[in-house]
């Protein structure tokens, strides 16, 4: 990956922008627009999705105005292609995070107008969680070049940690081809998250309302509603795992990295209510996501030999995206009776 200056060193302003952005967003968001909990429509879903989607595209269009006015066209639209990759990248892999959200409401029988409050806290951790391995991973990805090295007799730098990164992502997408749909049977009610939970309050059995704390018998007890956002705010931490590593393959710049992951899973809340109705319509997808995974940890494997650039990859990625939607309407997943 190439070093220049980081967008904190050109404009350290458009951090507060972009945090005083996403503030308001999720203050209207929570506060405003959905004060009370109810059912989110594919209307509203597909307004917030836009919204989402162009503030994203606002802010990608700040990011090589910024590098054109300081170091010019060329790395202005390397820095461009850079953010665009590693959203929609986060946005894909994330995508697959709608499949295991359904069959944990639909574990839990949790209400759907309650969806939208579960999903808005998930993404509060995702906000932190994500910060914490985007910035950890960089620093530590800087720690671990080796010494110079002759190797098929070229001079390289050879990094322990995207080495790592990129076996780990081959394997992850090999194994994930294989894979192939999410297990309806699991039972979420035994994972670290429901646990983690479950360690620190007696749980009731029924809901309280859109409350995540409850009164029986004078006991104030964790309401299943609390137990449900552990199971999602660990699920996203699993999902990262995947996600984060990709993106260390498109930029070493962080604050690029951060901003265009967390727009990208600030969106996803909308995407689900708009494409729960219709996941069977992607069931290629996953497919997809796995031949993207395993490009990303090659690019990674032979970067010290061959640089892919982030036009290159975006191009790569979104032509995939593409044609596995269109695959999966093409040749639709058969929806039983019971679905």
């Amino acid at each position: 990956m190439e070093q220049s200056q980081s967008i904190l060193d050109l404009h350290p302003g458009l951090v507060w922008g972009f945090a005083i952005t996403v503030v308001i967003m999720l203050l209207l968001d929570l506060g405003v627009f959905n004060k009370k909990s109810h059912e989110v429509s594919s209307k509203e879903a597909t307004i917030w999705s836009i919204v989402w989607i162009s503030l994203s595209m606002v802010f990608s269009g700040v990011v090589y105005w910024v590098f054109n006015q300081a170091e010019g066209h060329a790395l202005a639209v390397e820095k461009f292609t850079q953010y665009q990759a590693a959203y929609w990248i986060e946005k894909a892999l994330s995508v697959d995070n709608l499949f295991v959200f359904i069959l944990v409401f639909g574990f839990f029988k949790v209400p759907k107008h309650l969806h939208h409050k579960v999903l808005f806290w998930g993404i509060i951790g995702a906000l932190i969680f994500r910060a914490i391995f985007i910035f950890a991973g960089i620093g530590l990805i800087n720690l671990t070049y080796l010494p110079e090295m002759n190797v098929f007799g070229e001079p390289v730098k050879i990094n322990i940690v995207m080495t790592l990164f990129g076996l780990f992502l081959v394997y992850a997408g090999i194994k994930s081809w294989g894979e192939g749909k999410e297990d309806d049977n699991e039972d979420f009610s035994d994972t670290p998250g429901a646990k983690l939970i479950k360690s620190f309050w007696k749980v009731s059995d029924n809901y309280d309302g859109d409350k995540f704390f409850t009164i029986q018998n004078g006991i104030k007890m964790a309401t299943p509603l609390l137990v449900v956002v552990g199971v999602i705010e660990f699920t996203d931490v699993l999902f990262a795992v995947d996600s984060i590593p990709a993106i260390f393959a498109i930029s070493n710049d962080p604050f690029i990295l951060y901003t265009s992951n967390i727009f990208a899973i600030l969106g996803l809340r909308s995407l689900y209510f708009l494409l729960a109705n219709f996941i069977h319509m992607f069931s290629k997808l996953p497919y997809g996501l796995a031949i993207i995974l395993s490009f990303i940890g090659i690019k990674m494997l032979i970067a010290p030999w061959i640089h892919i650039s982030s036009p290159v990859s975006l191009g790569i990625v979104g032509g995939v995206l593409l044609i596995s939607v269109i695959l999966s309407i093409i040749f639709p997943e058969k929806v039983t009776g019971d679905e």
